[in-house]
This record gives structure tokens, sequence and C-alpha cells, in this order.
């Protein structure tokens, strides 16, 4: 059973620029809409407008043990523009269909050392909540994304730095583990696999 990590932030706020610290050899990139990433390094495994079947068929080979999908929202998003012109309801049902089993893909058909973070632009609902952003209501009303996750961070900028919280200021969904991290640490996924790894006891295998 792998492991499906959420990380909302708003676009610039670091979540992508947090990818800079994992080994180039062990981590699967999937870009589903960026043509690069922000920054040089010589990162091996990294697959641009990634769609469902480049990341379910990477995960099947099991070279790596983790893996970043950037931005996952556009997975939907993309689908959907496919599919605009599309009438009825159907496609928004396949849609959230689609992303539902990516996850369920990776809880019960990955390893259990096989961790898999997905990188996720945010948004408000109306009742000033922050949350996953989705398209259409079919996910928000039937499957709230970020109940598919035991660990959703978000991203936190201040005079400091970069940051992610690791626990809900009562206007967000994010959430973790007991005594897994500090209330808010850098936005450094290595530091975030690594710690993920040691508190489950899976070994050190994306850093």
């Amino acid at each position: 059973m792998g492991i499906p990590v959420l990380i909302l932030g708003e676009s610039g706020s670091g979540k992508t620029f947090s990818i800079k610290g994992m080994d180039p050899e062990k981590t699967g990139i999937f870009l589903v809409e960026k043509p690069r990433l922000p920054f040089k390094k010589p990162f091996k495994y990294v697959k641009t407008r990634a769609n469902y079947q480049h990341i379910v068929g990477s995960l099947k080979e099991g070279k790596l043990k983790s893996y970043v999908v950037d931005d996952s929202q556009y997975l939907l998003v993309n689908e959907f523009f496919d599919r605009a012109r599309e009438v009825g309801y159907q496609k928004f049902t396949d849609m959230a269909l689609n992303f539902r089993n990516l996850i369920h893909f990776v809880t019960t058909a990955a390893p259990d050392d096989v961790i898999v973070y997905f990188l996720h632009h945010t948004e408000t609902d109306q009742t000033g909540k922050v949350k996953a952003k989705t398209v259409g209501k079919l996910l928000d009303e039937k499957l709230t994304v970020e109940g598919l996750f035991d660990i959703v961070l978000r991203t936190e900028i201040d005079q400091e730095g970069h940051w992610f919280r690791t626990q809900s200021d009562g206007y967000d969904t994010v959430k973790s583990p007991e005594d897994m991290f500090e209330a808010k640490i850098p936005n450094d996924l290595a530091l975030v696999d690594r710690t993920i790894r040691e508190y489950y006891g899976i070994g050190e295998e994306g850093k």
C-alpha cells in the first residue's frame, strides 16, 4: 500500500521549488502542464505533459520509490478542456473517477515504500475555507479530495521564507499524523520524504 501525499498551495508559493532537494536519480517527476522545472538540477526521470496513463505506467514499472505529480489539478483541467464540447454530465463523472482511481492505485497497488506527492493548487469555497482546486461539483459534493490522503500540507510564505504547514488553522484542510511533523516546516520535499519514511519505518529511498 503506497502513500499519497497532497501538497496544497497557490501558484508561485513554492510547491514545485520544494522538489529541488530530492535525489535526481531516485525521484520520478510528472510535469502535467509545466514544460520544465524552475531550477537547474539534472533530474533523470522527468515526464512532461504527463497524463494518467504515464503516471500509472511508471508506478507499475516500480523502478523508483518517490514520485511527484506537478501540478495534479491539471489532470482534471486538461481532461475538462479536452472534452469541453461534450454535452451532459458523463464527462464530469469520468473526470472524478479518473482522479480518484489514480489515488486509489497508489494506496492499493503501489508497494508499501512508494510515496507519491500530488502538488495541487488551491481555491476558496463559499464559506471561506481553502481546499484543493477541482473541476465541477462532483468531486466536491460526492468525494472530498483531501479525504483520500492521510497527509495534506500547505505552503506558507512569511518574511523568513517559504514553509509547509502540517496542521489545519481551522480554515483549510491541512492534516498529518500525530507527532510526524512540527507545526511548520521548511518547504523541502526531501525533508518531508525522509520524515515520512522514518515515521513509518519504510527506508530512505527518495532522498
